[in-house]
């Protein structure tokens, strides 16, 4: 059977230039960059070349890139570090209720050490209103964190007028762009960002491997002690193949950015455009056009997502419902509930997340599938009989962005 990856968002495969020189660095090359012998220079140089190719992607200098384990990393080390480093000037943080539950439960560890945190609401289309944003700010506010996209719905933050909001207001702006690096183009200095996460396995790049960018002149202190390893914020011996393969994945993903986004959103606009025309009582999740290039995310009323994962999966294609971060919890998606979501239609989510790797026949058998597995569960479904006799053929036509 073919087997069909649909779920880039959850992690995507490494690049094979990526992985090739990964392993050189495990075998070949495998100094420790803080030894002062030639196999510590060798590997040191390929650490800062990474760290100057991760920096060029957003933008930045290359002594604002500190090397992480991944976007957790990232965000913790940016709102526990920049918290405690503050709390002199103020004790209150902003971010919203769609973030991913790194932030979230970060945000909760720093309200039982005496921080307040506002969780700012979003519309319909999971976008935060600048209204609430500047209406939330107090003269305590030290930090606003803000996800760059979505990683559910596919939802791009105004991030720009955040970051220029922010800086007129002297407060840092951290925002967790793990969905976003290599599939939008950032430039820290223009949306004036203070601090970004970075991922490495959303980008072809491997698992356990990150950046956190910090501007130059942010008060940040360190959360993990040790040796004196990125310039003092992060102890612990370099992961060095996998910022190597960072680096890489980095060069190629600006390289070829706007081909690579012109495909992959021309294959996820017909998967769209083809679901809302051939299956009725179905909800388009996020913004109609402020997304990801890859992201789908419908609620399909009157069935269970999980349900529809497995009859996909049985059929070889992999998507999710929710974050893979949380698919062991039954509960309905925290970012489809803020958006106003009931819990019946929540758990009715499907979530297709596209890659460079997908090809038009792998949409073409997606599409053939899709409505046939729909029709087999919603007949099973004791909900859906009635309905259907009750309402006309398309209930949320008005979810029908054309």
């Amino acid at each position: 059977m073919k087997r069909i990856y649909f779920d880039h968002s959850a992690t995507t495969p490494v690049d094979r230039e990526v992985a090739e020189l990964m392993l050189e660095y495990m075998t070949d090359k495998f100094g420790n960059p803080s030894s002062v012998h030639a196999f510590g220079r060798e590997t040191r140089k390929a650490v800062e070349e990474a760290r100057e190719k991760v920096a060029a992607l957003i933008n930045a200098t290359p002594n604002e890139i500190f090397f992480t384990s991944g976007g957790t990393e990232g965000d913790n080390l940016a709102l526990k570090g920049v918290a405690f480093a503050n709390r002199k000037k103020g004790n209150h943080i902003i971010t919203t209720a769609i973030e991913h539950h790194a932030i979230l439960h970060t945000c909760e560890y720093l309200e039982k050490h005496g921080f307040t945190v506002t969780y700012l609401p979003v519309d319909e289309n999971a976008m935060l209103r600048m209204e609430d944003l500047k209406n939330a700010i107090t003269d305590q506010t030290i930090l606003i964190s803000v996800m760059f996209a979505n990683n559910e719905v596919g939802t791009i933050q105004p991030i720009k007028e955040i970051g220029q909001l922010a800086k007129e207001k002297g407060i840092y702006f951290h925002t967790d762009a793990v969905q976003a690096v290599g599939s939008c183009p950032i430039d820290v200095k223009e949306l004036n960002i203070d601090l970004l996460s970075m991922s490495g396995h959303k980008f072809y790049a491997s698992k356990g491997v990150g950046a956190l960018y910090i501007r130059r002149g942010v008060k940040i202190e360190e959360i993990q002690h040790g040796g004196g390893h990125e310039r003092n914020l992060r102890a612990g011996t370099e992961n060095v193949p996998g910022i190597v393969g960072l680096g890489k994945a980095a060069e190629i993903a600006k390289r070829d950015m706007e081909k690579k986004n012109a495909y992959i959103k021309g294959l996820r606009d017909k998967v769209i455009a083809t679901i809302m025309e051939k299956i009725p009582h179905v909800k388009l999740n996020g913004h109609p056009d402020l997304r990801l290039p890859g992201n789908v995310n419908f609620s399909f009323l009157y069935i269970e997502g999980e349900s529809l994962l497995l009859n996909l999966d049985m059929k070889g294609i992999a998507a999710s419902s929710g974050s893979a971060c949380t698919s062991g919890s039954l509960d309905p998606s925290h970012v489809l509930l803020a958006m106003g979501l009931t819990h019946e239609v929540a758990h009715g989510s499907l979530r297709v997340t596209l890659g460079r790797g997908n090809t038009e026949e792998d949409i073409n058998y997606f599409l053939e599938i899709l409505p046939e597995i729909v029709e087999k569960l919603r007949s099973m479904s004791p909900l859906y009989g009635s309905a259907a006799e009750l309402k006309p053929s398309n209930p949320c036509s008005s979810c029908h962005h054309h």
